[in-house]
């Protein structure tokens, strides 16, 4: 799973086809495909992740499987802000949580807000794969999307946070070597070590 979350984020659509062919052999049910896919818009942008939604619908279409899929989602649009806080301040602290809401200025404010309504409370509340595991899925994409130093430190302590273990983060960064190269596993790396 976390190898298919990295192919997202080092956009290595072919390979994903391939590795998505295999993934039910691992275990990987079409929800959890599907919820991959959907755990990478927040991180990696829409404009990264459109073409992995159609490459997972084709792929399952062709392994038999009916679509639609069952629905994931378990907040809507008049809870979404509270639920996504709450599961933000699970996941990071609600002392950091209420920090990052204190410190920003007057007209970043709505980052804040947007972070914990749509990043948190769309997509890290959704059924289908538990949170440690889509701790484990968001560090393996952001540390394939490369450039993200600082989330991908961040992600690291939130994946501390809810449970994941020193020992996990780096048997993560071992099976993607091949996938995402040295440069970006040994900045994880570092951001393990930090």
């Amino acid at each position: 799973m976390v190898q298919l979350a990295a192919l997202i984020g080092c956009q290595g659509l072919s390979e994903y086809r391939v590795m998505l062919g295999a993934a039910p052999t691992a275990g990987v049910t079409p929800v959890e495909a599907r919820e991959i896919v959907y755990q990478a818009v927040p991180y990696a942008g829409m404009g990264k992740v459109f073409d992995f939604l159609h490459a997972t619908n084709d792929v399952l279409t062709e392994r038999g499987v009916r679509l639609p899929l069952d629905g994931q989602a378990t907040s809507t649009p008049a809870t979404r802000a509270e639920e996504g806080r709450a599961v933000q301040e699970q996941i990071v602290g609600a002392d950091r949580v209420a920090g990052m809401y204190a410190s920003a200025a007057e007209d970043e404010l709505h980052f804040q807000r947007f972070l914990s309504a749509n990043c948190f409370g769309d997509y890290l509340t959704r059924a289908g794969i538990g949170l440690p595991l889509r701790e484990l899925l968001t560090f393996a994409l952001l540390a394939a999307l490369g450039g993200c130093d600082p989330q991908v430190r961040g992600h690291v302590a939130a994946n501390l946070h809810v449970g994941n273990s020193r020992l996990s983060l780096i048997g993560v960064l071992t099976v993607l070597v091949p996938f995402i190269g040295y440069p970006r596993t040994l900045n994880a790396l570092a951001a393990i070590n930090a």
